[in-house]
């Protein structure tokens, strides 16, 4: 035999083992590499939507508490304001209710006085007149139905 060729056959002896050595063993199929994920634009809009949904949750709550008076109200309370008024940029005058009397105080930027006392009366129902069936309502409620009336008449006409 050549030495020559003797390299040859070694190759060609270990290419036919491993190829008979993979035809017996079973064979497991290479997962395939998972895209890497991207948090581009999709990512930060689903984020911007999320955190603009739960603040507009906080201020509706905040809206409906504050319209429908879910804070503590009058049972316990010593002290109770019964109207306001502004009459300058930073001066008002609150009637407030302690007890059986109304202390007339005029508040300023930093200091309080007391302006007058007097007993606590109930306060009137202010009832708006009845305007075409409608009783009570807001002066915008009377704007309202009488731009509706003059609209229909313009209609007519």
């Amino acid at each position: 035999m050549n030495l020559r060729c003797l390299p040859k056959l070694v190759a060609s002896l270990l290419a036919g083992i491993s190829f008979a050595a993979s035809a017996v063993l079973p064979t497991v199929p290479t997962p395939a590499a998972e895209p890497v994920r991207s948090f581009a634009a999709a990512g930060l809009l689903q984020a911007g939507f999320g955190l603009a949904v739960v603040i507009g949750l906080i201020f509706l709550f905040a809206w409906v508490a504050r319209r429908f008076g879910l804070q503590q109200s009058g049972s316990g309370r010593l002290l109770k304001v019964v109207s306001s008024a502004m009459v300058g940029q930073r001066e008002r005058v609150v009637v407030v209710e302690i007890g059986d009397s109304w202390l007339v105080l005029g508040v300023a930027a930093g200091q309080v006085r007391a302006l007058h006392t007097m007993p606590a009366e109930k306060l009137p129902e202010i009832q708006a007149p009845a305007i075409n069936g409608f009783s009570g309502g807001s002066a915008f409620s009377q704007k309202l139905l009488e731009s509706l009336n003059k609209l229909t008449k313009l209609k007519r006409d």
